[in-house]
């Protein structure tokens, strides 16, 4: 299995990012998608997840109604929308696959890619 995330950057207070996760050597649909994330210094934490046809959605609350999880299995890619981001989203973002639904990265998320960093700058 391999993931490769990107869409991360510099952005000021109050701008958009969108995030990309392509995923390989998984039957896509299958798998439930989380997003994390890590801050330096910091545990790796749940940001949102995706149910394996995407009709289901569940988020942290630190980023309920600013960030929008989505995805498209004929491209085998999971997305996150992150709008009115602040100071405090600066980190490494992951993605990655579950079988079952879960917000805790040590339960049963098993892969993990290199991560995009977005920077949020005040």
């Amino acid at each position: 299995v391999q993931l490769q995330a990107f869409g991360g950057g510099l952005v000021q207070a109050g701008g958009s990012l969108r995030l990309s996760c392509a995923a390989s050597g998984l039957t896509f649909s299958s798998y439930y998608m989380g997003w994390f994330r890590q801050a330096p210094g910091e545990e790796r934490e749940f940001v949102a997840v995706i149910s394996g046809g995407g009709a289901r959605t569940y988020y942290a609350d630190s980023v309920k109604g600013r960030f929008t999880v989505s995805r498209d299995n004929a491209k085998n890619t999971v997305y996150l929308q992150m709008s009115n981001l602040k100071s405090e989203d600066t980190a490494v973002y992951y993605c990655a696959p579950n079988k079952l639904y879960s917000v805790d990265p040590n339960n049963n998320y098993a892969y993990w890619g290199q991560g995009t960093l977005v920077t949020v700058s005040s």
